[in-house]
């Protein structure tokens, strides 16, 4: 973990904001260099940069791996020969996109067989009401038998319960009709085919692809317990920005928001686990990557800022280095180690 504040080109720290203050009272306060040491050091230009005052993002960094949201192992549900793919391997495939279909000839059979038995069944079912209406009103006029009209009217009943066990029977045979087309459940991308065209399909479980969800995608990081207290006040005053580069290409940034934290720390490790979603609309970013992650945690106001190339380091002094001219006196330019404890 690395914890920064840059921006445009700029460095800011508290070593070199304070350092830059003390460097140019400093310099007002000395008196001018003689005439002979003058002679002496060699003139060189020096280019001058100004210090702003800004506002700038605080940043924890960490690096990270990419996760699928949705993987799903694509299955048959009945036994048949494949009859064709929808898509070739690899491919990004829509919601519902046909994949995989089965030789539906055998269900589709089965299922004008049932419906065939369905008509057959109604064609009695009303006879059997024609016949119970009938007995009941002869059995009230005393010409009919009570058997007999309890006989008709068992008749009748059994048969309305024969056309709704052919409804359940056509239903079945329509589900398993449609099981002979796999399709998408969501929108991914396809891996390498496990089974092509000819292959027998057991519907015990035969498996014939991969499909992952690429867009979003997740980015899990592990920050330290050290810095769970920040991560979470920031993210109680609302969404948590983060940021994605899956190489040292700066111009691949991905953005996302912070969605989970775990609810344990690891006692090995100190660590949590977090997981930020991430835009992946081109499908850049593939499951398994390893990225940087970029968690914008806060804002700092008013912060001092000076170019990176105005800073140095030299034999003489392992801290900042700045450069200030004396604006009143002469054009000459100071080179003034600021030393960390300065501070």
């Amino acid at each position: 973990m690395r914890l920064s504040a840059t921006t445009a080109g700029f460095t800011v720290s508290a070593v070199m904001a304070a350092g830059m203050g003390l460097v140019l009272l400093g310099a007002a306060g000395h008196e001018a260099p003689s005439a002979g040491a003058a002679a002496q050091a060699a003139a060189m230009p020096v280019p001058v940069e100004l210090v702003v005052r800004r506002t700038v993002p605080v940043y924890l960094d960490y690096i990270g791996t990419t996760e699928a949201i949705r993987t799903v192992t694509l299955q048959a549900q009945v036994t048949g020969y494949l009859a064709k793919r929808g898509a070739p391997d690899g491919t990004d495939v829509k919601q519902g996109e046909l994949l995989y279909q089965i030789d539906p000839q055998d269900y589709q059979a089965a299922l004008s067989q049932v419906k065939a038995q369905a008509l057959h069944d109604a064609a009695a079912h009303d006879y059997a009401r024609a016949s119970q209406h009938r007995n009941s009103v002869l059995s009230n006029k005393g010409w009919v038998a009570k058997d007999t009209l309890d006989q008709t009217t068992s008749n009748f009943h059994q048969s309305e319960a024969t056309l709704a066990a052919d409804a359940a029977a056509i239903e079945t045979a329509e589900l398993k009709l449609g099981y002979t087309e796999i399709r998408a459940p969501f929108a991914g991308r396809l891996g390498k085919s496990l089974v092509h065209e000819g292959t027998l399909i057991n519907a015990a479980g035969t498996q014939f692809n991969t499909l992952v969800e690429l867009d979003p995608i997740y980015a899990t990081f592990n920050p330290s317990e050290t810095e769970l207290a920040a991560i979470m006040r920031s993210r109680s005053k609302g969404p948590l920005p983060v940021d994605v580069q899956a190489s040292d290409d700066a111009q691949q940034r991905f953005s996302g928001a912070l969605s989970f934290l775990d609810n344990v720390v690891d006692r090995s490790t100190g660590t949590i686990i977090a997981r930020a979603t991430i835009s992946n609309p081109d499908h850049t970013l593939l499951p398994g990557q390893f990225v940087h992650v970029r968690v914008h945690i806060a804002d700092q106001p008013d912060a001092l800022l000076v170019p990176q190339v105005a800073l140095g380091s030299g034999p003489s002094s392992a801290g900042s280095f700045t450069s200030s001219a004396r604006a009143a006196r002469s054009s000459n330019a100071l080179s003034r180690p600021v030393p960390p404890t300065a501070v």
